[in-house]
């Protein structure tokens, strides 16, 4: 077994090797740095040296990398120029929103033969692909959903969400590109950057002006983690989550417009490091020992939603004149939740898609539980 400090040191640096393989290996930097990062936590999570207890640090530390990078990635982000796209992004989240119950519905009465309670998964499955893991706990509780059923139904998922995002990051773009129309950047320049500042480019990161700069950075992050944690306080814990990731956006959102701190280089670089360790972490949180004894309803059921509205999705972007990453982010928000936005914004190479990522993240977060509890009843009123 690994000593848990030892695991926390893999767990920080080893996107150190990661980046170093995909700057040393032109073949390994086509796979990408998040999706090695994620196979490398997978391994490390299922060859049994985790410690007794590594659930819970993974949690912490989940949240904890996510919480830090968001604020860094948004330093540098140009709000003005995002305010032209944010009117698609929302357009987007509807129609992923009203796809997402449709599918459910019909899922929920597809499988009713082989999983028990199906209109409590049609429930769970809308506020999950609204909002999130915490909108799935939410509804869990509030329809009485028997554990070892939701056990199943969260494993599932995090299967299904790990073979979509690496489809979305590997050849998404370019397979809904062929469809839908491309993304149009309204920066003046490379919207990724030129030079050194490109979203791969980690080159000149550890020369002394700029680590010092960084060290300010993540400073001004973690005082933005403790204030927002601490106001959520004030709130409900049913919003708590939705309140923080709320706050933690708006006040980076605010900081990228004091000019000393937007200035600050490779902020955005710096943060993606700490994406990277998030993904990591991830990884090694999938158990693959719980798929031994599959149920193929449930299977069926979660694939069903993912990837049927996902394409219904792509079918109504294209219908609305929604651009292929405008697309993408929105769906990803919505599957998985706001904080793999900056995950698949790496891989997009567009980094103007996160803040409608996390805006309309945010805003499923906010209306799951209300869409996931009242469509389970309708459903079982309706289906069954």
């Amino acid at each position: 077994m690994i000593p848990t400090p030892l695991l926390i040191l893999i767990y920080f640096f080893g996107p150190v090797l990661i980046l170093w393989l995909c700057q040393k290996y032109t073949l390994v930097n086509k796979i990408g740095s998040v999706i090695l990062a994620y196979l490398f936590g997978i391994i490390l999570g299922n060859i049994g040296v985790l410690p007794e207890g590594a659930a819970a640090l993974q949690d912490t530390m989940s949240g904890a990398t996510v919480a830090v990078a968001l604020p860094l990635l948004l330093f540098s982000l140009d709000v003005r120029a995002w305010l032209h796209t944010a009117g698609k992004a929302i357009i987007s989240m509807l129609g992923a929103t009203v796809l997402v119950i449709m599918v459910a519905g019909v899922g929920s009465w597809i499988v009713q033969d082989g999983v028990a309670n199906a209109w409590q998964f049609g429930g769970m499955a809308i506020g999950l692909y609204t909002g999130g893991t915490p909108n799935l706990a939410a509804i869990k509780t509030a329809l009485d959903v028997d554990s070892t059923q939701y056990i199943m139904m969260h494993t599932y998922d995090a299967v299904n969400g790990i073979i979509y995002l690496i489809f979305v990051m590997s050849i998404g773009q370019r397979v809904f590109n062929k469809f839908l129309p491309k993304f149009k950047s309204s920066l003046i320049s490379d919207p990724m950057g030129d030079g050194d500042e490109n979203i791969h480019s980690y080159v000149g990161i550890f020369v002394p002006k700029i680590v010092k700069g960084l060290l300010g950075g993540l400073g001004i992050s973690i005082l933005i983690l403790a204030v927002s944690v601490g106001t959520s306080e004030l709130i409900p814990e049913e919003y708590s989550t939705a309140a923080v990731m709320l706050l933690i956006t708006t006040l980076g959102i605010a900081s990228s417009f004091v000019k000393p701190i937007r200035n600050i280089e490779k902020t955005f670089q710096f943060g993606m490091y700490f994406i990277l360790a998030f993904s990591l972490i991830v990884g090694s949180m999938a158990n693959l020992e719980q798929l031994v004894n599959i149920n193929w309803s449930m299977m069926f059921f979660v694939n069903f939603i993912v990837f049927g509205t996902m394409l219904l999705h792509a079918v109504f972007c294209k219908l609305m004149k929604i651009d292929t990453d405008t697309f993408l982010i929105t769906s990803v928000s919505a599957v998985c939740s706001p904080p793999f936005v900056p995950v698949v914004a790496k891989a997009l190479n567009n980094k103007e898609v996160i803040l409608s990522g996390l805006t309309t993240g945010i805003i499923g977060y906010a209306i799951g539980n209300y869409l996931g509890v009242a469509f389970a009843y309708i459903f079982r009123a309706i289906l069954f």
